[in-house]
């Protein structure tokens, strides 16, 4: 019998994993998709190959490539954007590391109180939660962004809206900053000469962040590092590493088994002294077809915001109040873009380093994207063509034109013209938590693994709230370009496009609408906990989600040593290791 088993190796799964396995328990990590290795040779730089949803090796889909993507039914226009494999969505995500509004925690009196989801807050105190933030943002390491010309036009925006400059980590006023940032700072040549195969860019002539500008295909750089020298800290970069070396780093500290290709179809439960407890799982070997059986103590369930009320359900464990799935809470996205005459070095350097906060609101970030993609962002709308659908959307405002699409020739100048003459804002909003948006298993036929999901999403019936906050930041956004030079603005109205989802398996003050106490624990269901983005109370004003879900799952490890093994929390009385600690390095080299 193990001690634990995670389940999923994404943005939460690894951080209880690697806290576990440096206290000495036997951690076993499942994780369905594929582990690239050596992403030196798997991984390139081709939009197609990298993000296509079907065939790209950033997909939700399994190992072997040949073989389909998994499916999810989606009944609106809305898309998935998720990403299976060791590292999950974090193989591709920007890095950004805001930590959650004050405002969205249990016992907030600031002025502003009414302004937030009042109704869905933290079961706990903001400050209860800094100490988490602040070993995170040690172990990974978080640091102020590396910064290029995008970012000079941003600001010179920001400051032109009579924004403030933000100096400290929590955000309490309408202001804006460098992000802070989960990607190692250049050192070496790195930043300083350019070219993919200069072999000046190659570990350890160059160190950290390279400025390749492809931070959407996952980061490999600089190339020959080791991995957990990779510049951006996605979990297959750092905690991954040091839970399979935690013998080599912490005092007592036992590695953690990873099997990738192995797909969780079950969460098994017994009855013990008029209690439901989870036992352990049963999994499916990718390769081979074949279920195996594993217990353990606790059971960490840590699959995402989709796949871990669809593992609940085909587990039939209880949902005695029907929220399992329920509250699928996104940032409802959208993006504007700015025309320039003049060089903004949009595709180069890290994806986004400056942003905006609008407490009660949400926020705006900077992001530089290569053509493929900046082509996407362009066209993907709600509305339709720009001007040319009476669909009852095509907002008007401080942005030029009704919002929409491009296409044709006014596309083809903005692409024409130089994708680094543009300069995009993504809006991220404060959303409410919403009972009807919620995944259901499908009526569709199952796949190997049971019923698939169905991700119900009605972004046209969202919250009067959650619309008036989208209009705002998108408002703000146009007003930023138009202050920082750009002569043309197009806002798109983007459909939802579900990345930063969040709260499907919510903690909460109440039994009645969460499914988590305030310890990550399922509330009818003992020794079972969640530690990803489902386990979000709600969508934390609306700065981007990682860092916090990596604060409740190091919040979430202490839980589980202290409630079921003895033990003695750590974060405030110890110190935490950096992911790029010598030893980490060593250990990973001796295994290689």
């Amino acid at each position: 019998m193990r001690d634990v088993i995670v389940i999923g190796a994404g943005g939460g799964g690894p951080v209880v994993a690697k806290e576990l396995a440096a206290r000495g328990l036997d951690v076993l990590i499942l994780e369905a998709g594929p582990r690239h290795a050596d992403p030196d040779r798997e991984w390139t730089h081709y939009e197609n190959d990298a993000n296509n949803p079907l065939t790209g090796f950033l997909r939700f889909g399994p190992a072997d490539r040949e073989a389909p993507a998994w499916y999810r039914e989606t009944p609106q226009n809305s898309f998935i954007w998720q990403l299976s494999g060791v590292g999950g969505t974090t193989q591709h995500y920007f890095g950004n590391c805001p930590r959650a509004y004050p405002g969205v925690f249990a016992g907030y009196d600031g002025a502003d109180r009414d302004l937030y989801d009042t109704s869905h807050p933290f079961p706990f105190a903001y400050e209860e939660l800094v100490p988490y933030f602040e070993w995170v943002e040690a172990t990974l390491p978080v640091q102020t962004a590396a910064m290029g010309t995008k970012e000079q036009v941003f600001f010179r925006g920001c400051e032109g809206i009579g924004l403030q400059v933000q100096t400290t980590k929590t955000t309490t006023e309408d202001s804006f900053r460098p992000q802070e940032n989960a990607i190692l700072q250049p050192g070496g040549f790195a930043g300083r000469v350019t070219g993919r195969d200069d072999p000046r860019l190659r570990y350890p002539s160059a160190t950290g962040c390279t400025f390749c500008g492809y931070c959407m295909q996952g980061c490999s750089k600089p190339a020959g590092a080791p991995r957990n020298l990779a510049a951006k800290r996605s979990t297959d970069n750092s905690y991954v590493p040091m839970a399979l070396t935690a013998t080599s780093w912490a005092a007592g500290g036992r590695a953690a088994e990873l099997i990738a290709d192995a797909v969780v179809t079950r969460i098994h439960s017994e009855e013990r002294g008029g209690e439901t407890v989870a036992t352990g799982v049963t999994w499916r070997d990718g390769a081979s077809g074949e279920t195996r059986r594993e217990d353990a103590r606790v059971v960490v369930l840590a699959a995402g915001c989709t796949e871990s009320p669809r593992l609940w359900l085909n587990s039939r464990l209880p949902n005695p109040n029907d929220w399992v799935g329920r509250g699928y809470t996104d940032h409802f996205f959208d993006w504007v873009i700015g025309l320039f005459d003049d060089d903004t070095g949009s595709s180069r350097g890290a994806a986004s380093a400056a942003r905006a906060d609008f407490p009660g609101r949400g926020g705006m970030e900077n992001v530089g994207l290569p053509p493929g993609l900046q082509q996407f962002a362009a066209v993907f709308s709600d509305s339709g063509i720009r001007g040319h659908y009476s669909n009852g959307r095509g907002p008007t405002g401080p942005w030029d034109g009704a919002a929409g699409r491009m296409i044709g020739p006014e596309l083809k100048d903005a692409l024409m013209n130089g994708v680094d003459r543009l300069l995009n804002i993504l809006c991220i909003t404060d959303d409410d938590v919403e009972a009807q948006n919620r995944v259901t298993l499908s009526a569709l036929p199952a796949d190997e693994h049971g019923p698939v999901p169905k991700v119900s999403f009605h972004q046209r019936q969202r919250s009067a709230r959650t619309l008036r906050n989208r209009e705002f930041v998108a408002r703000r956004a146009a007003e930023t370009l138009r202050a920082a030079g750009a002569r043309k603005v197009v806002r798109v109205d983007w459909p939802p496009l579900l990345l930063h989802v969040q709260s499907s398996m919510r903690m909460g003050l109440s039994e009645a609408d969460s499914v988590l106490d305030a310890h990550a624990e399922a509330r009818w269901v003992k020794r079972l906990f969640v530690a990803d983005n489902s386990a979000l109370a709600n969508s934390l004003g609306g700065p981007n989600p990682t860092l916090t879900a990596q604060a409740l799952a190091t919040r979430t490890a202490e839980k589980i040593f202290s409630t079921y093994f003895g033990g003695d929390p750590w974060v405030g009385s110890e110190s935490p290791v950096v992911s790029t600690d010598a030893r980490v390095t060593e250990a990973l080299l001796t295994r290689t």
